[in-house]
């Protein structure tokens, strides 16, 4: 007779945590989201209290548990959570959280990153060549640096997915998800690089960071039975390893082999996608590749843009358009009667900086070729543009650096605007795939889980049962060639603008 399976998936974001639990096929039965705070107690800053998490996820977990059978929650075979990355945070041996975790959109640690990119170590060939603020090794040099006491006191310093699986199962054990991707381990070259830990005064590195670093779908342990006695679920459900949320989220999108990229659309862009694993490229502007991090054998490319949704969301601010019933329609309709280059209106999407291909912080947003025939539609038009631009020039850059993209799978909230859907197929030149269902971090976390439990034998064929397509969104090609001229305007104007950019004002 067949067994129900079904998994509990939980994505711990920025700014809420999700848990849904999925059948076999990948058929969300059951959800609930609960936000948290975030607090900014310094420019540059920003910190979250764990004892948060823990709580929304427990609220989350008794919205969901209570809206299924006890035939279902005994059913669920297995559990794994995704998070963000470096959210990082100091515990004794018990797992009790020393100080407010540092978020992974904390920039304290910039003299920490300077100095570790300074050695120009070979390790950092892994990585694009550089560390960001945004990583572990740099945070826990602040720590080390900057609060020494609790350093020394300290049990471990850890990331947000490795407490969030010690209160599940008790296990202190690491991500090949996070290690490969922001803590500088290198599968292929022994995994921890001890003279490269000694160079930037981490040669404590053993015994303060969690050295056991566990594959994605790895068991760590059975679900705590307090844990599992307080919400009525299987005694014997394992927890299974995840990642890095956006990492996840590729699984979540179907991406599991090379020629798909996966791209998060929302405030920000995230661009993923995996090269075959004998093809360790040598990368300029692309972060990566990354040795093995979520599938075996193969690569991961990362790019991303800074600001998208957030340049929208900028001109409806200043345009004075959110009063509005629906500004974006209303916009839309406007920009739909503009040909693809907006009348000779080219901006650049550097509004927060580049983080990729440029990599080039000081990078400004520009609005280009202005003239008294032009609207604030044009405006709109040229800023949806220069997303789609900046996507094409991550793209064109993966390509001719031997990773191709034959399409693209999307998910976030700018899925929702057909109209710039269709001008980044447009522009690109690349089908762009909708899934089903859009929350692609926790569905993720629920394949992994079901790989973890053998409900399939990997990653590839997990995607295939568990993951729906909603539609694609096909480019024109007459239009590409159009957006060509218009990309060669683009990226010229960057080229002439970077030294003005970089000047101190």
């Amino acid at each position: 007779m067949y067994e129900a399976q079904y998994f509990m998936g939980v994505d711990t974001g920025t700014q809420s945590v999700r848990v849904v639990v999925a059948d076999i096929s990948g058929n969300i039965v059951a959800s609930d989201e609960q936000v948290y705070e975030t607090y900014y107690p310094q420019p540059g800053w920003a910190e979250q209290k764990p004892a948060d998490w823990w709580s929304c996820f427990n609220k989350a977990v008794e919205n969901v548990t209570k809206n299924l059978s006890m035939g279902i929650r005994y059913s669920i075979k297995s559990i794994s959570v995704c998070s963000t990355s470096s959210t990082v945070l100091a515990v004794d041996e018990q797992g009790n959280p020393m100080m407010d975790a540092i978020m992974w959109m904390d920039t304290r640690a910039v003299k920490e990153m300077e100095k570790i990119n300074a050695t120009a170590d070979p390790v950092l060939e892994y990585c694009g060549g550089e560390d960001s603020v945004e990583w572990m090794i740099p945070k826990t040099l602040w720590i080390k640096n900057n609060k020494p006491e609790i350093y020394k006191d300290s049990y471990k310093i850890i990331e947000q997915l490795d407490w969030m699986n010690y209160q599940l199962c008790g296990t202190f054990a690491t991500s090949i998800c996070q290690a490969a991707c922001k803590w500088n381990y290198v599968s292929c070259e022994g995994g921890w690089n001890s003279a490269f830990f000694k160079k930037i005064g981490l040669d404590d590195y053993e015994e303060k960071l969690v050295t056991d670093v566990r594959r994605l779908g790895e068991e760590l342990g059975r679900i705590d039975p307090a844990f599992a006695e307080k919400y009525d679920l299987n005694p014997d459900m394992m927890v299974v390893q995840g990642g890095i949320d956006a990492h996840i989220g590729m699984l979540g999108l179907g991406v599991a082999r090379p020629g798909k990229m996966a791209m998060i659309m929302g405030t920000s862009f995230v661009q993923l996608a995996f090269a075959n694993a004998d093809e360790k490229l040598k990368l300029d502007g692309i972060w990566g590749p990354y040795n093995e991090p979520v599938v075996p054998n193969a690569w991961l490319l990362e790019g991303g843009q800074i600001s998208a949704g957030s340049i929208v969301k900028w001109f409806m601010r200043e345009f004075d358009l959110n009063k509005m019933e629906n500004p974006y329609a209303y916009m839309n309709e406007q920009v739909e009667k503009i040909a693809p280059g907006s009348d000779g209106l080219v901006a650049l999407d550097f509004f927060q900086g580049n983080r990729t291909p440029y990599k080039d912080p000081n990078a400004k947003g520009v609005i280009y070729g202005l003239t008294l025939s032009h609207t604030k539609a044009h405006i709109y038009r040229a800023l949806l543009e220069s997303v789609a631009l900046g996507t094409k020039n991550i793209i064109d850059n993966f390509e001719k650096q031997g990773c191709p993209v034959d399409m693209v799978v999307g998910c976030g909230g700018v899925t929702k605007d057909a109209t710039w859907m269709q001008i980044i197929a447009d522009a690109t030149g690349k089908p762009i795939i909708v899934t089903v269902d859009p929350s692609a971090g926790a569905l993720g976390c629920t394949i992994v889980a079901a790989v973890g439990a053998k409900a399939y034998p990997d990653f590839e064929q997990a995607t295939k049962g568990m993951v729906k397509e909603a539609y694609t969104v096909t480019p024109n090609p007459d239009v590409y060639d159009d957006y060509q001229k218009v990309f060669d305007t683009y990226v010229e104007l960057y080229e002439e603008l970077k030294g003005t950019m970089s000047k101190e004002r």
